[in-house]
């Protein structure tokens, strides 16, 4: 905690702010008839940004990620406290959402034609592209290998009680259905999966925000831009790096409104489901969020090992980006402050993250690949299925491919889920069983998969020779 800075006004305008909130909170917006609903809404989510604004800015003096820490751990609490009523204070954290995602495409499109054209030659290109693609897969690889060893050491489908899985799936078979159903939409066929990475029109992948064709498009036109006349392609590139340093700058602007909207997603997530569905499924939950923690702490002994970067200043440069990826679900959207943390506390260069980290927000899934092995081993274990050493084997094949081209957004492990589990022949309804806690191991999972890309970065600058982390205050 940081130096005071309060006055006994800041603890009289909290005090009050953040006593009236919690009493309008407690009870229902309809209970305070006559007075609109609407009217009642709007009165407890001013006061409490007045309340959060005073605790977070006036009260004391703190480090921005802590200020992310706290407002997590209290929209838990209010989460737990005010249940459905404080979904309402959800958009708030909708448009910081909103905020971040508005940049992501224009920086990912400048940020890696900046990187591509500073790379220079196509062999250092060349080489830092197949380095980061067989960190990325070996990793991806690892972290299957060890949700299996888990799922099958800890077996957290052999003690769910009938009851338990007849009440699963009798509340989220329609909304499996419906899952199901548009997931299986999505599915292409490998030849297409790579022809569709090349975009017929850029301006329209800009517009989707479809970002394996925007790093296609915006790697290709790096290249051109180091085969064309310098004074042509100078212009350009002062463009994008214009482009690139306005984006950034809106990073920072974000990440200072990230307490509000790390409070605001978190305590709708909780009000919403509570910890019923999570009790419930008390065994497989704590499997899959025990196995992410564990790959966690893999990262920065492997870093130290590659770059020598001290393994708690690893952790506590990624943590705002931990933070604000715990709370979104998406490494898309965590994108923009994974580079800002990888380049101003971790030293990576900007060209090497500008290339790295985008390919890593689409193609790394680690913990995303690791929620898959235990879910489809949990499945199976449900369901009596037993699982060769093969159909193990096969699960970690098709996990590993279908991380590819997987779209960093919320709920995109389900659709890599499903096509795990019809390659080995489970049952897709036991998808069922585990959608309650979708949500809440979508924050684990996409916190680890930053963690991975940051990890990457790191390691691919400290064998170019390139890292160099800021000294220590």
């Amino acid at each position: 905690m940081g130096r005071k800075k309060f006055t006994h006004a800041t603890l009289v305008v909290l005090f009050f702010t953040g006593i009236s909130s919690v009493l309008l909170y407690l009870f229902p917006a309809s209970s305070f008839s006559p007075i609109p609903v609407a009217l009642v809404q709007l009165t407890r989510a001013i006061l409490l940004l007045i309340a959060l604004y005073y605790l977070f800015e006036r009260l004391f003096e703190i480090e921005i990620y802590t200020k992310i820490l706290v407002g997590l751990l209290l929209g838990a609490v209010a989460g737990l406290l005010f249940h459905q009523s404080i979904a309402e204070f959800k958009p708030v954290g909708t448009a910081f959402i909103r905020l971040i995602q508005m940049i992501v495409v224009p920086l990912v499109l400048a940020s890696l034609v900046l990187g591509t054209a500073s790379l220079g030659d196509a062999k250092k290109m060349g080489r830092i592209g197949l380095k980061t693609l067989i960190y990325y897969l070996l990793y991806t690889m690892f972290a299957i290998f060890l949700g299996l060893l888990l799922a099958n050491f800890f077996r957290p489908g052999s003690g769910l009680p009938e009851e338990v899985k007849t009440e699963l799936m009798k509340s989220y078979a329609g909304e499996t259905g419906a899952k199901l159903s548009a997931l299986q939409q999505q599915r292409a066929n490998p030849v297409n999966t790579l022809l569709n990475l090349i975009p017929t029109n850029p301006f329209e992948s800009l517009s989707q925000s479809n970002l394996l064709q925007i790093i296609f498009f915006a790697i290709f036109l790096g290249v051109a831009l180091t085969l064309i006349p310098k004074d042509k392609a100078r212009p350009v590139i002062g463009f994008f790096d214009g482009i690139n340093e306005a984006m950034i700058r809106i990073v920072h602007i974000a990440i200072k409104l990230a307490p509000y909207g790390v409070f605001a997603l978190i305590a709708a997530v909780v009000g919403s489901f509570g910890m019923e569905i999570l009790l419930s499924l008390m065994k497989y939950s704590l499997v899959t969020i025990g196995g992410l923690i564990l790959l966690n702490f893999t990262y920065p002994p492997v870093v130290r090992a590659f770059s020598g970067l001290p393994m708690g200043k690893f952790l506590k440069g990624i943590r705002p980006a931990q933070l604000i990826a715990f709370s979104t679900s998406s490494s898309s959207a965590t994108l923009p402050v994974t580079i800002d943390v990888c380049e101003r506390n971790l030293g990576v260069p900007l060209d090497i993250a500008s290339f790295v980290l985008p390919l890593g927000a689409t193609v790394n899934m680690n913990g995303t690949a690791l929620y898959q092995g235990v879910s489809a081993v949990f499945i199976a274990q449900v369901y009596n299925i037993p699982l060769t050493i093969g159909d193990q084997l096969m699960i970690v094949f098709t996990a590993t491919l279908a991380s590819i081209g997987a779209a960093g957004a919320p709920g995109i492990g389900m659709l890599m889920l499903v096509i795990v589990l019809k390659q080995v022949g489970i049952p897709l309804e036991g998808i069922a069983l585990i959608l309650g806690v979708e949500r809440i191991l979508d924050m684990f999972r996409t916190t680890i998969n930053i963690t991975g890309d940051a990890s990457a970065a790191v390691v691919i600058a400290a064998t170019e020779g390139e890292l160099n982390p800021p000294a220590d205050d």
